[in-house]
């Protein structure tokens, strides 16, 4: 078994903590080196919010620079709960945004969401047995 740690780039920090704590629920464990990075607790696995200016590049190799705008890319967080319309209602409330209608499937329903710096996310909520 590996362990497997949450990393999302914010540009505002407090900002974020604030957001992941009134959207997720997560809780503030400890902010780390010169607090540029803040360690939230929660979740299955820890979130790190990573500090990062818009226009940085992440590495030598990047082919392009952040940008936090919507976005998309092909890693993305889903946050299974227990009552999709109320957790809906409270990431909205946190500044999060709703993209499309909510979906459903055989295994459940999902809401499209976006996070104040451009990352996509889905709220997942399991019927019966989920994806099994």
């Amino acid at each position: 078994m590996v362990d497997l740690f949450v990393n999302v780039d914010v540009d505002d920090l407090d900002r974020a903590i604030d957001f992941y704590r009134a959207a997720l629920g997560l809780t503030l464990k400890r902010r780390l080196f010169d607090d540029t990075v803040a360690e939230m607790a929660g979740a299955s696995s820890p979130v790190f919010l990573l500090k990062k200016d818009a226009g940085s590049v992440a590495s030598s190799s990047a082919t392009s620079a952040r940008d936090y705008r919507r976005h998309w890319t092909p890693v993305h967080l889903d946050v299974v709960v227990d009552d999709l319309e109320a957790w809906v209602a409270r990431a909205e409330a946190a500044g999060a945004t709703r993209e499309g209608d909510v979906q459903a499937y055989g295994w459940g329903r999902i809401a499209f969401m976006a996070d104040p710096f451009g990352h996509g996310f889905c709220l997942l909520q399991f019927s019966g047995c989920g994806y099994e």
